[in-house]
């Protein structure tokens, strides 16, 4: 992996952000892509996805909406042991999800003056899940968990179509939604599945209706495709490539460090996995354990290119004070603390998009089944965004409620503030109910 020594540099955060490695995602060009695939699902729908499909999946469905039999069956197939993991993970996630509820609250403002604080759900949202290099059940589990504990009443979910299954998404997808009571499925893949969200389609009798938000990962082009559409629909996010970053000091286990950066590379070659330490003892150790803990696992040429590629690498600092600035600098998607002070550390960071405190919180316990979310904001967004979450999908609308005698305690001043704005008819029209509709001439 590749070294950045920032030992006896002033740590300034616009200077760090240009020399910290990062993925690279450059959404414009993709958008330039996606756009026409977007149009031509708005204008011609079904047959534009079938095409699409056949383009880029490489096998044409039979239908777009999966039939209810094919949902029942793969959950009757699924192996007990994934079928117990995705429950508890369910479970996690239900608790994990609710404490996000915010409670409805009311303020008295004046004497018979109210505003009352409601949280709505989307009437309807759209839950994209990706295929691609992995399957991603978890992903199912933590876009429709959130969703539900929302009280979203009308929830689809899209998933690419997998040609060693007919056309259909892959079965533990589907097994997935079963356990989840999702009953409308779309095996739609990409930019695609984003315009059918956004602008609705018919498949014969089959009637996907337009959505009012749309969540979950993808690659760059389902990111570009969100931005195309967000207006039309809301999105969570433009997520890009998933990220970790590591502060760890001399107390650090290099074993557990080095296996946490290798977990994350195996998502994609273009994964990014910074170490950030105070100690060059862990920094050597941790180096050459990755290589060794690549080697030992399933996709070892991914992992290598994503360890050796320019998103990666390991930050040398002075002090464990010096690598929470480097990290709020980062805003990394996943941030790991593993320090003789996790937890203290941990609360000092600003920048996250999740943190996982201490040597036994690995961030793939966060993927699965600890009860937070996985869909995370990735590219240093983590400054202004975050995660997946419940208030995704409600919408805040106050309510105004305030008696005769409230609005005339504050009638002449809100006149006032009217002309002031040079808008004299909003102040008449609280000076009329006082019978002075003539104030405003």
């Amino acid at each position: 992996m590749k070294r950045i020594d920032l030992r006896g540099t002033n740590l300034d955060a616009s200077k760090l952000r240009q020399v910290l490695p990062r993925a690279a995602l450059d959404t414009s060009k993709a958008v330039e892509v996606v756009t026409p695939l977007i149009a031509r699902v708005a204008n011609e729908g079904a047959p534009a996805v079938y095409e699409l499909a056949e383009k880029f999946d490489r096998v044409r469905p039979a239908h777009l909406r999966v039939p209810a039999q094919a949902i029942s069956d793969a959950l009757d197939n699924l192996d007990p042991q994934i079928r117990q993991a995705l429950t508890t993970a369910i479970e996690h996630n239900r608790v994990g999800h609710t404490q996000q509820l915010p409670a409805p609250a009311q303020a008295q403002i004046v004497p018979g003056g109210t505003v009352t604080q409601r949280w709505l759900p989307v009437s309807r949202v759209g839950l994209y899940v990706p295929g691609g290099l992995a399957v991603y059940p978890s992903s199912v589990v933590m876009n429709v968990v959130a969703a539900q504990v929302a009280g979203v009443p009308s929830i689809a979910l899209a998933s690419p179509p997998q040609k060693e299954f007919g056309g259909l998404p892959h079965p533990t997808i589907l097994a997935a939604c079963a356990l989840l009571g999702v009953e409308e499925v779309w095996t739609i893949g990409g930019a695609q599945a984003i315009a059918a969200f956004a602008h609705g389609l018919t498949d014969g009798q089959d009637r996907l209706e337009p959505v009012d938000v749309v969540t979950g990962p993808g690659n760059i082009y389902v990111a570009a495709a969100k931005r195309v559409v967000q207006g039309l629909v809301g999105i969570d996010a433009e997520a890009g490539t998933t990220e970790i970053a590591i502060i760890a000091d001399a107390t650090a286990t290099p074993e557990y460090v080095a296996a946490d950066l290798v977990s994350q590379a195996e998502h994609d070659p273009a994964a990014a996995s910074v170490l950030i330490t105070d100690s060059v003892e862990l920094a050597d150790r941790v180096d050459e354990l990755v290589h060794t803990q690549a080697e030992a696992t399933t996709h070892t040429e991914r992992i290598l290119t994503a360890l050796g590629g320019p998103q990666s690498g390991i930050v040398l600092v002075d002090s464990i004070d010096d690598a929470i600035a480097v990290a709020d600098a980062y805003a990394a998607e996943h941030l790991e603390v593993h320090t003789a002070n996790a937890r203290e550390d941990a609360l000092r960071i600003n920048n996250a998009g999740a943190i996982f405190v201490g040597s036994y919180t690995p961030v793939p316990l966060g993927d699965y089944i600890a009860g937070s979310n996985h869909v995370l904001p990735t590219g240093g967004t983590a400054r202004f965004a975050s995660g997946l979450n419940v208030t995704q999908y409600l919408r805040s609308q106050q309510v105004v409620e305030y008696t005769a005698d409230a609005l005339a305690g504050l009638s002449q001043q809100l006149d006032t503030l009217a002309r002031a704005e040079n808008l004299p008819a909003h102040g008449a029209a609280a000076l009329v109910r006082e019978g002075k509709g003539s104030a405003a001439q």
